[in-house]
């Protein structure tokens, strides 16, 4: 139904466009021949406001929320993996085992001489108070608590390394070790493994002068993609640069919450449309009563059936629609078919009145 009645409009636009068409053809003929004073035939419309609503597509590619590699702190023979290409992993889960055997004997050792020191500094605290000992007793004591228990710190943590962890919850994208892989630490660190963080992931595009002006941090945008084309994202706008990049672009990335049904990948490409509703109540017109070029665009204005050439500047386009920035008042008549054929100061029929 719907189809059909679309069809009858178009059916009945054309119909009055030819016989526009039709009777200013016989009107210039009978002129030619006889000298009688033309009038054309045209359809007009008035002038005014409307919320004029600005949409801007734009293509950029999408990034992980959080992408970490990590690095080994520890020196020596992996013995054990524990994840694959393509694995989710939890936040702290361990990844990769390094041989520890050496490790965990320094950390008994030192775990023995931490507690050893603690059982002395009592017993001199002890002594102290009962003036068995001098206070430079006491102090050597402490001291050697405190490096007992910087080397009890150093080899727990050293003991802890042996043990690759992930950082953050996601999912591996590479793992460059294998059982007997020998590892370094720092200062020229073996790379483990990379880490995506795709709960939420950002799409990266480019606002020029004007966009970075018109939209703000916060803005809704919708994102599509050609992997699942039937399926739209919400999206907002998360950050826009202050400082343009060498092309004087604005760099900006937009946010969005991935869904694990149609899960977003890094390195997809993907559409963003934004809309405006920055020109509200503003003067439009027909983008079809446009004459001359974009960049001198002219219309006629019908003022007493006399149809008068007028110079616009216009702003904004959105769909069949353009804004006039100046040029044209509310309630102006102006032609939008049926203008072909006219000249400044010509009499025009108006045939929708």
């Amino acid at each position: 139904m719907k189809n059909w009645k679309l069809i009858i409009g178009l059916v009945v636009i054309a119909i009055i466009v030819i016989s526009i068409l039709i009777i200013n053809k016989k009107k210039l003929s009978a002129n030619t021949s006889g000298g009688i004073d033309l009038t054309y035939y045209v359809t007009v419309e008035k002038v005014q406001k409307k919320n004029l609503e600005t949409k801007l597509t734009l293509t950029g590619t999408i990034y992980a929320n959080n992408d970490v590699n990590i690095l080994s702190e520890t020196s020596g023979k992996v013995i054990a993996v524990y994840a694959k290409v393509g694995d989710y992993k939890q936040a702290n889960s361990v990844i990769v085992q390094v041989d520890d055997e050496l490790r965990k004997a320094a950390l008994m050792s030192a775990e023995a001489n931490f507690e050893k020191a603690k059982k002395d500094f009592e017993r001199f605290q002890k002594l102290y108070s009962e003036k068995s000992i001098t206070e430079g007793q006491l102090d050597q004591a402490k001291v050697g608590l405190a490096m007992a228990e910087t080397q009890y710190i150093v080899a727990k943590r050293q003991f802890e390394d042996t043990k690759i962890k992930t950082p953050i919850s996601g999912y591996i994208t590479a793992r460059n070790v294998d059982v007997g892989t020998m590892l370094q630490g720092a200062p020229q660190p073996t790379f483990v493994a990379n880490v995506v963080d795709l709960s939420r992931v950002k799409v990266k595009i480019n606002f020029s002068e004007i966009d970075a002006a018109t939209f703000k941090v916060g803005d809704q945008v919708k994102v599509t993609t050609d992997v699942y084309p039937n399926v739209v994202f919400n999206g907002r706008i998360e950050s826009i640069s202050n400082k343009a990049d060498e092309a004087h672009t604005y760099p900006t990335e937009i946010s969005i919450v991935n869904q694990s049904k149609n899960l977003l990948r890094a390195g997809m490409f993907a559409r963003v449309e934004l809309n405006s509703t920055k020109n509200r109540d503003v003067i439009v017109i027909p983008r079809e009563a446009l004459v001359g070029s974009v960049k001198n665009p002219q219309v006629y204005v019908v003022e007493n059936n006399i149809a008068k050439l007028k110079n616009i500047v216009i702003g904004s386009e959105s769909g069949i629609y353009v804004q006039v920035i100046n040029g044209l008042n509310v309630g102006d008549i102006i032609v939008v078919n049926g203008q072909n054929n006219l000249e400044d100061n010509t009499k025009v029929e108006i045939l929708n009145k």
